[in-house]
């Protein structure tokens, strides 16, 4: 830690989950992780050695959750925006606790005017690529054709793939996606090192293989594992300046386990926003 800039950090809550195409749910997520983090099962230091119960207030904190329970369609896409958008404003870097995965869009809508040469590093066993999926163009099966159409991000990385449909591949062709599929995965490839910033992580919690994560709405079994996602996010060399965790299901958490993968990576992804390299 020596020698690093620490900054504040906003962990918000996203209670949206209109856009899921199989399941409802994960609108119960930022309640779950929170109490998972509460709970007394695990402390509040990172992998890195920082404490965070004794940084909360003065290295980050808690905003609650966004009131989205009068809002729904492109009224909900715009608030979360706004609300990102405030928070960035503030010098904020955010956390955002989803949520299924069409929360990604509007927040990085709010990433854009700060950031705009930001690379996001996706894991996900899907692309979230459709053009427009299911007629809702703002499907959680959607988000980064929509980031991409709008140039959202300078470059978008996207790992653990492992559903990769023609229609899909096309859309990775069109947008110039770098995609590092599943059966091509290992976490010291050297493109992971080699990320330029500053980077956004996009993780939806299906990106690992169900024994690690049964708390998900879409199960696909060849996933990564809790460690692979850490060893790829630890070996970053440039600054994290955002983060979003979706796509977590309670209805499917009977054990309680996805709740504490969540809250791992909350831990975790704070840790890597504080230590600005």
């Amino acid at each position: 830690m020596a020698g690093a800039e620490i900054t504040q950090i906003a962990v918000q809550g996203i209670p949206l989950d209109e856009n899921s195409s199989f399941l409802r749910g994960p609108a119960l997520a930022p309640a779950h992780i929170r109490a998972a983090l509460a709970a007394g099962a695990m402390n509040w230091c990172t992998e890195t050695g920082l404490d965070l119960a004794t940084l909360e207030g003065s290295g980050w904190s808690d905003t609650g959750d966004m009131n989205l329970t009068e809002v729904s369609g492109l009224q909900a896409i715009l608030q979360i925006e706004r609300g990102t958008a405030d928070l960035l404003a503030k010098n904020y870097r955010v956390l955002s606790l989803g949520g299924d995965h069409s929360v990604t869009y509007p927040i990085l809508k709010a990433y854009a005017k700060k950031y705009p040469q930001v690379t996001i590093l996706h894991f996900d066993a899907h692309p979230d690529l459709y053009h427009d999926f299911e007629g809702n163009p703002f499907s959680h099966a959607s988000p980064f054709a929509r980031i991409m159409e709008e140039k959202l991000a300078a470059r978008l990385v996207q790992v653990g793939i492992r559903t990769m449909n023609p229609h899909q591949r096309e859309q990775v062709e069109r947008f110039g996606v770098v995609v590092i599929e599943m059966r091509d995965f290992k976490a010291d490839l050297p493109i992971f090192s080699q990320i330029s910033g500053p980077v956004y992580l996009s993780l939806d919690l299906d990106a690992l293989d169900p024994a690690f994560a049964p708390g998900v709405s879409h199960y696909e079994p060849g996933g990564l594992s809790t460690r692979d996602i850490l060893r790829v996010i630890q070996a970053l060399a440039a600054p994290v300046i955002g983060a979003d965790i979706v796509e977590f299901n309670p209805t499917r958490d009977q054990s309680g386990v996805t709740a504490m993968v969540a809250a791992k990576f909350y831990k975790e992804f704070i840790g890597q926003m504080l230590q600005s390299r």
